[in-house]
Formats: C-alpha cells, structure tokens, sequence
C-alpha cells in the first residue's frame, strides 16, 4: 500500500507544478479598448479554438485533478 501513495503523492506533486505553470501562462482579462465596441469581436467568438481556450481548459482539468488527488490522499487508506 506504501507504493502506491507514493506513486499518487508524485502525481500530485507533478500536477501541482504543472496547474502552477498554466497559471502563470495566462493572459490578463482586461478587455481594454475592446469593451468599448461590445467585446464581442472575432477573437472573442473563437476563443475556444485558440492557444488561450486551450489554456483555460488545461487549467480546468489540473484544478480537477488536483483536487482529486488531494481527496484521495486525505482518506488515508494506502
């Protein structure tokens, strides 16, 4: 049972360095001059599709895991 929380225990720590990195890769949300037209411009409508979307979701899914991991690992039955 010890093998495997060290194994989750690397995992989380791997996933706390990669969810601190994503992070930080993030651009601001000020939208600047572009709320004055409404910000609902041809960048804001494919945000998804671009590096930033990718970003974001990259971001969700690590919070997820890190949260997991982090419940897993307090249950204290390994």
């Amino acid at each position: 049972m010890g093998v495997i929380r060290a194994i989750l225990m690397v995992l989380f720590v791997l996933v706390c360095i990669a969810l601190t990195v994503v992070v930080l890769m993030q651009e601001g949300k000020s939208n600047g001059l572009g709320a004055i037209a409404g910000g609902n411009s041809f960048w804001e409508q494919n945000k998804s599709r671009s590096a930033e979307g990718k970003i974001v979701l990259a971001t969700k899914i690590l919070a997820i895991a890190f949260i997991v991991l982090a419940l897993v690992l307090n249950l204290n039955i390994f």
